[in-house]
């Protein structure tokens, strides 16, 4: 019997992280959490406040 390894995995690369709306505070306060957690190296926290500064982004640009 021949065995044989599966193909490596392709990964895309990070995406950039967001920046936030000027004069939103809500986009403000999750830059700063997003910093403070970089300084404290858990990323896991940094990725999650990527993700709501995108999404309430998304969210205030689908308002207007």
């Amino acid at each position: 019997m021949t065995t044989t390894m599966d193909p490596p995995i392709t990964l895309e690369l990070p995406l950039d992280e967001p920046a936030p709306k000027p004069g939103c505070d809500v986009c403000a306060a999750l830059a700063k959490q997003r910093d403070k957690a970089a300084i404290l190296g858990d990323h896991s926290q940094v990725t999650d406040c990527n993700v709501e500064v995108r999404n309430h982004a998304r969210r205030h640009r689908s308002r207007q």
